[in-house]
């Protein structure tokens, strides 16, 4: 059961996303960043001197540590899935890219986000429904 300490955390997490420059990084990732190929992805994934490098280290990081509070029983899972599914949907959209580099390094992509996917059904329904709304096509190697 939810406690009221659960749900000031996720008021908390609520309140970060709307800060300026979280925001801009979330649409930027949400809606903007649509890569169709690993080397696009890249160009901005591993080029810190690319200006959109920022947004894709701050909104996966936000998103990581959420997920950490959830795993770590920082705050309740079924609440914090209740009212959170962006980092669930970033997963969805570019864990398909990594997932030969996780095979050569061992590195799984959004780790705490996939460990959250897999402990949880309530996220992993979410999971599917967004691989069917928002997932990959099949990328180009």
């Amino acid at each position: 059961m939810a406690t009221t300490a659960d749900a000031e955390v996720v008021m908390r997490l609520y309140d970060l996303r709307r800060e300026e420059a979280l925001r801009k990084a979330r649409q930027f990732m949400v809606f903007d960043f649509n890569p169709k190929t690993l080397e696009e992805l890249r160009a901005v994934s591993r080029d810190a001197m690319a200006k959109e490098n920022v947004y894709w280290r701050q909104v996966l990081s936000y998103w990581e540590m959420a997920a950490s509070f959830v795993l770590r029983g920082a705050v309740d899972a079924d609440l914090f899935l209740d009212c959170n599914g962006e980092g669930i949907l970033l997963y969805a959209k570019f864990h398909h890219f990594h997932a030969e580099t996780e095979k050569e390094s061992g590195n799984r992509f959004m780790r705490n986000t996939a460990a959250m996917i897999d402990k949880y059904p309530s996220a992993q329904r979410m999971h599917d429904a967004m691989l069917v709304r928002f997932g990959p096509q099949q990328p180009a190697a």
